[in-house]
């Protein structure tokens, strides 16, 4: 699986965990709701920067989003949420 994409997945469970949608997402982290779509698509990859953003409004660090997408990286059966 390509990493970009492994990140993605792990940012929309995170997002569907918390019961939001992409648009209240990218309002609470400060970025265009497209741009959630291109990340979790494995469209886009954020910044360091953008990657707080995002694990802020998620209540969780980035260290936890990089380690779930690198879960999946390692993993041949992948569910999406």
């Amino acid at each position: 699986m390509d990493p970009a994409l492994a990140f993605g997945r792990a940012l929309r469970r995170r997002r569907v965990n918390a019961g939001w949608s992409q648009e209240k997402l990218a309002l609470e982290a400060g970025v265009a709701r497209v741009f959630v779509s291109w990340m979790e698509t494995g469209r886009k990859q954020p910044t360091f920067q953008t990657m707080l953003k995002l694990s802020a409004a998620l209540n969780c660090s980035a260290a936890e989003l990089v380690m779930e997408a690198e879960v999946l990286l390692t993993t041949s059966h992948v569910e999406d949420p």
